[in-house]
Order: structure tokens, then sequence, then C-alpha cells
């Protein structure tokens, strides 16, 4: 921090230690900083969707980590020029949200995204998901009647049956 960084990222697992906890960790930081730097916790994945995360939830986040590394790394070395000190990732593919389009693990422009989103709401605008209500009561047995606008999801580019 003395050299002018500003960010860093802790990142720990579930299980890691019974004592040192997320929340002691993030005190920890806090007390030693003493008001040089924040914390902040962000617990993320199956935390918020309840359970415990199935051998396919770890390795699609190990996939999605990797991914993530790899376009950092190829970022750093096309647009910071370490001799001068100077960040040159201006143009609009250098700030990117990782999602899945589809099957495909893929980076997207935030400003792409924002022509997407509701942010009042916090949600997309195409919430395609919903149409699919109807065939999931069926299948989970709810007296309803299948609607046909299910079967109107539309393609997305590039993905293959």
């Amino acid at each position: 921090m003395q050299h002018g960084v500003q960010r860093y990222l802790i990142i720990r697992c579930e299980n890691a230690n019974r004592h040192y906890t997320t929340e002691f960790v993030q005190q920890l930081f806090a007390e030693e900083g003493k008001g040089e730097f924040s914390t902040r916790i962000n617990v993320l994945g199956h935390a918020q969707q309840g359970g415990n995360p199935t051998p396919f939830d770890r390795n699609m986040g190990t996939k999605l980590a990797a991914r993530a590394l790899e376009y950092l790394i190829t970022q750093a070395k096309e647009y910071v020029d370490l001799e001068k000190c100077e960040n040159k990732a201006i143009e609009n593919d250098t700030a990117t949200l990782l999602g899945l389009r589809g099957r495909r693990v893929v980076f997207t422009p935030v400003e792409e995204l924002a022509g997407e989103t509701d942010f009042d709401h916090r949600l997309p605008l195409d919430q395609w998901w919903l149409k699919l209500r109807p065939l999931l009561r069926i299948l989970a047995k709810h007296n309803s009647t299948y609607y046909t606008e299910a079967m109107d999801v539309p393609e997305i580019e590039g993905e293959m049956d």
C-alpha cells in the first residue's frame, strides 16, 4: 500500500478454518488497518442460493475463476505499461463482466449490459426464464395448464443443440 496499490482481494473457502471465519478475517484487517483502508465482505454462490455446493458448482466455479484470471493476465499484458506506470485500458471491451450466455462463458462489455438491464429493479429486461414457469408448475405437479409461449424462448446466438 505504500507504493500506491489500493485494492486487495482475499478469497476464503467456506471450510478453510473454523476459527478464522470470514467475519474474523474482515475484523482483523479492519483493526490492523487503523482507518488506512476499508474492508468489505462479499459471500458468493451457494450461500445465496442455499445448500452446499455440488461437484458441478465447484467445477463451474473453478472454470469461471480460471477464465477470469486468464482474461486479467491478457488484459494486463495488453494495456498496462509497467515501465511508464500507465494503464491504457480505455476501450469498452476492457470493462467487462464474466457470465454464461447459453452454454458459453463470455465476457460482455458493461456498456452493452447497460442496455439490457432494468436498473430500478436490478433485473435483466428480457427474463426469458419466466416463460418456463407454467412448465415448472406441471413438473412440480401443480394443477396448471401448459402455455405454449414457453416454447417461444429465443435461441441464443452461437449456441448449438
